[in-house]
């Protein structure tokens, strides 16, 4: 099993400096290059301090001048937000400067609030279509010149420059339903999920929907499949509650975004009380210490485990969520000095 980061500039609220934030992040990208991890992810997002990530590819030339071996990856670019000629140059350069380290994550974007600005009249629902659009135009740009007539973007001939220093770009697509499953594999793209604070059904879920999706399209390659949670290590088991009180109010500003409930001031959203929400079981202290990747280095261990036997190949260390910078630090030490060695 292979280990990858999902870590953005995050602030819950004003109380921590925005400086001391940017320094945070990048010494955690730098132990994970020192570390042994594979990947890191930038995410994109607009006008939300919790996840501060205007351009994922400009956070990952930063981060690209401070590392040596890890890879660069886009989780992911929202393709209705980009003209596709302007994606595939920014990722393209991205690569070169990087000397050849990009993976290219690309979705349809998360939150209606960023569809109300960023494209107004697009529903999330529909987005997936812009996505499916815009993937095969890049990849064409990368290697010379195309024209483009589709039904969201048009173009006279044009192309990539620069060019990807790969001549094979890995291209990663989240998924969650099954036609993205479909779309996956029959366009050669790995695989990133999330299961949220859901169980090992959820994960064995996503493990299906890849198999029936192989099954529907014989003799294509398999992808990677990789699979995200929210992470945290400590040293001892009393500590157990650290994380649990960092990830609930960080999931109770979450909600509002994700059912489009507006109470955003300055960047930063509301945070709704887990008593008055109808899924308030999905924050039950002892169902996210079991569903989530908490715990110290050995349950750590042990719970990759049946991720491992299930099928996924590489793990989504996320480390965004809420935590103290201390406390984030000493989680990734302990994954990084005992987490990766046992799965070596």
């Amino acid at each position: 099993m292979k280990f990858q980061l999902a870590i953005n500039l995050e602030r819950i609220d004003d109380s921590l400096d925005m400086q001391e934030v940017a320094r945070h992040t990048l010494e955690m990208v730098q132990m994970a290059d020192e570390g042994g991890f594979n990947i890191v992810w930038a995410a994109e997002h607009h006008a939300l301090e919790m996840t501060i990530a205007p351009n994922p590819f400009s956070i990952l030339a930063w981060w690209a001048n401070h590392t040596d071996r890890i890879r660069l990856g886009t989780a992911v670019i929202a393709a209705p937000y980009w003209h596709p000629i302007k994606a595939a140059g920014e990722a393209a350069f991205l690569d070169l400067i990087s000397g050849g380290r990009l993976e290219f994550g690309i979705g349809s974007g998360a939150y209606q609030r960023e569809f109300d600005r960023m494209r107004p009249g697009l529903k999330q629902s529909d987005a997936w279509r812009y996505m499916q659009e815009m993937l095969p135009v890049i990849r064409a740009l990368w290697k010379g010149d195309y024209e483009h007539n589709g039904e969201f973007w048009s173009f006279p001939t044009s192309t990539s420059c620069p060019k990807p220093l790969q001549t094979d770009v890995p291209v990663w697509v989240a998924a969650r339903a099954p036609i993205t499953y479909d779309y996956a594999v029959k366009n050669g793209c790995n695989i990133q999920s999330w299961p949220l604070t859901r169980g090992m059904d959820e994960a064995e879920t996503y493990m299906g929907r890849m198999a029936e999706a192989m099954a529907n399209n014989p003799g294509k390659p398999r992808p990677i499949m990789a699979m995200m949670r929210h992470t945290a290590l400590y040293d001892s088991k009393d500590e157990w509650m650290v994380p649990i009180r960092a990830v609930q109010r960080q999931l109770s500003q979450f909600e509002g975004l994700f059912k489009n409930l507006g109470d955003v001031t300055n960047g930063f959203p509301k945070s709704i009380p887990l008593d008055q929400l109808g899924n308030r079981a999905e924050y039950d202290p002892e169902m996210l210490n079991k569903n989530l990747m908490f715990g110290t280095p050995d349950e750590v261990i042990e719970k990759l485990k049946l991720y491992q036997a299930i099928g996924v190949d590489e793990f989504i260390y996320y480390a965004s969520l809420g935590l103290g910078l201390k406390e984030q630090k000493r989680s990734l030490e302990l994954f990084c000095k005992h987490v990766i060695p046992a799965f070596s």
